[in-house]
């Protein structure tokens, strides 16, 4: 999962790494990445990163990570799933890695296609790199926004982070509701459409864009793709034919499941026993994998209504032989945490 967090001034002082560092350690962060944590600061910028190792486990995947032959830093909440496509086609142009991590590819690609990296990769993912001789700092999400990253204005400063709680925690934010969006949280069932948050001094960057923030201030924003302008792929059938598009998006599928197996740690499923889930671990079987870790959850019956889907969820484990985890969740305990 991972957690992103960091502040870049504009108006002339250092930034305050003690406020980065109240992010990065804020309880919501910390569960996000057990496995490491770091804080950096040059000029005008500072950045956190909480780890959660899924790929080049090693020091090397260590963040902040910075390349200083090239000058830039980055913090990264994602995954990169063509990042080895992406690495032999930088090494072909004369790149040297130093770690095997989907982090060293947004450092190298950055330097070799700039804004162009995002048209690249296929992933999800929230990032904000640092350019130490113009004093830049770039924030990007994916195309449908899958990684979070949210805003806030200080004084003399933009603040950012993997969670609206760690943004909180680095002090100075307007806290009180934003009348708007809590109207569209009860709306659209807590759907808060970007930019707004349930916060009036917290905004989020919206999905498939880039934010670049001068050292003066200025920012300049750009969506990077849009789903109704992009037209169809090109593997989409033209007509209408149903067979096509069946075996269209079987395929579409199993693109999707083969990128996600892009880990130095076994790969899980959250079986529901619904459709979604269903296909998935029939599609992860039939790429190969064995001994599968599947989990479900389930709740107490209440008001006669089932509170779990077991039923079908052990038959999909049992067909497809996985390593199957039922976890009940009590009522008293669902109840402490709302």
């Amino acid at each position: 999962m991972c957690g992103i967090a960091g502040e870049v001034r504009h108006d002339g002082r250092l930034p305050d790494v003690a406020a980065v560092g109240r992010m990065v350690g804020s309880p919501s962060m910390a569960t996000r990445g057990p496995d490491g944590a770091g804080v950096w600061s040059a000029g005008p910028v500072a950045l956190g990163h909480r780890r959660l190792a899924i790929i080049d486990l090693s020091g090397r995947g260590h963040q902040p990570m910075v390349d200083a032959e090239l000058g830039l830093a980055v913090v990264f909440n994602g995954c990169i799933y063509n990042h080895r496509e992406l690495r032999r086609e930088l090494e072909a142009a004369g790149h040297r890695f130093v770690s095997t991590s989907d982090t060293e590819v947004l450092l190298k690609g950055w330097r070799e296609w700039g804004e162009g990296l995002v048209d690249r990769l296929a992933g999800m993912f929230a990032f904000a790199l640092a350019e130490r001789d113009t004093g830049r700092l770039v924030l990007a999400r994916d195309r449908l926004g899958i990684k979070p990253l949210y805003l806030a204005d200080v004084d003399g400063a933009l603040r950012f982070g993997s969670t609206v709680p760690a943004v909180v925690a680095g002090g100075e934010v307007d806290t009180t509701i934003d009348p708007e969006a809590l109207h569209h949280y009860l709306t659209f069932h807590a759907v808060v459409p970007a930019p707004r948050t349930l916060l009036s001094g917290v905004t989020k960057l919206p999905p498939a864009t880039i934010l670049v923030v001068e050292p003066d201030g200025r920012r300049r924003e750009r969506e990077y793709w849009n789903p109704w302008l992009a037209g169809p792929p090109a593997s989409a059938p033209s007509g209408e034919d149903p067979v096509s598009w069946r075996e269209a998006v079987e395929a579409a599928l199993r693109t999707a499941v083969r990128r996600r197996l892009v880990a130095d740690v076994p790969v899980g499923v959250l079986l529901s026993g619904g459709l979604d889930s269903s296909l998935i671990v029939a599609l992860l079987a039939e790429e190969g994998q064995d001994a599968l870790a599947t989990f479900s959850i389930g709740f107490d019956s209440a008001g006669g209504e089932a509170g779990d889907e077991f039923q079908w969820s052990d038959q999909v484990a049992q067909r497809y032989a996985t390593d199957h985890h039922q976890l009940r969740i009590p009522t008293d305990r669902v109840l402490d945490a709302l």
